[in-house]
């Protein structure tokens, strides 16, 4: 393991990497909303035998200091991307995002798609949520998620985040799978249903798309079912080294 504390300007950015490249991309993790990077302890060491893994702590989570920036999916992916480049983690990247950090996965692979490789979103906010989603669920529940925000950014730059991802979707062949919790906590069968179908639609502009629904996961599905998430993930690292073969054996 290399641990790794890099001044960002006016800040501390705490990461880690694990494992070593071995000619295959390396696999960045980026957690949801309020957590860091401990939330991949179950995942990252089964990766980190394949490929390398860089986990690191968002601005004011874990032991990253704050930021003056604001955040919203574009400082924050702006910052991954400065660490990054002075810790010499160069692309081809494979990216795993849980949650808000799924959104900020999916900006990242739609700036830079020339240095993507796959995708996996791990029960990633969809960027219609509050207009679809949110407006089918109790007042009680609404309240509850309204507030949950002052861990890391408030609400309204929350919600600029995912109109941040709106604007800059754009169709692509990149190797995407979606994994959604399929025994959300609180949530009515219809809810359950609709959330499912929101996920699933994350896929629509990409044409090379797998939905997978954890069955017996709440939220964290990388804590529920691990094995399931590290499966997908060592897919999307298997079918980059097959691309990355035909494409040496073209320049041959």
């Amino acid at each position: 393991m290399n641990d790794c504390r890099f001044n960002l300007k006016s800040f501390h950015m705490e990461c880690k990497i694990y494992g070593e490249l071995s000619g295959l991309p390396t696999v960045i993790m980026d957690a949801g909303y309020g957590d860091h990077s401990k939330t991949w302890e179950s995942i990252y060491p089964a990766i980190s035998k394949m490929t390398q893994v860089f986990l690191y702590d968002r601005a004011g989570l874990g032991k990253s200091e704050k930021s003056d920036n604001p955040r919203t999916s574009l400082f924050m992916i702006g910052e991954l991307r400065e660490l990054l480049k002075n810790k010499n983690i160069m692309p081809p990247y494979i990216l795993v995002g849980h949650s808000y950090g799924g959104v900020n996965m999916r900006l990242f692979a739609n700036l830079y798609p020339e240095e993507i490789v796959g995708l996996a979103l791990i029960d990633s906010t969809p960027e219609d949520y509050r207009e679809r989603f949110l407006p089918t669920m109790s007042e009680e529940f609404k309240v509850a998620y309204n507030e949950q925000f002052t861990l890391e950014g408030n609400f309204q730059e929350f919600m600029e985040s995912l109109e941040q991802l709106r604007t800059c979707n754009r169709y692509t062949d990149l190797p995407t799978i979606v994994l959604s919790a399929g025994k959300k906590d609180h949530y009515s069968k219809e809810s359950q249903a609709l959330w499912n179908r929101m996920q699933e639609d994350i896929l629509r502009f990409t044409t090379n798309g797998q939905f997978v629904i954890a069955e017996n996961s709440a939220h964290y599905i990388q804590r529920d079912e691990p094995r399931l998430v590290i499966s997908i993930i060592e897919s999307l690292i298997k079918s980059s080294a097959d691309l990355i073969s035909i494409q040496e054996s073209e320049d041959i």
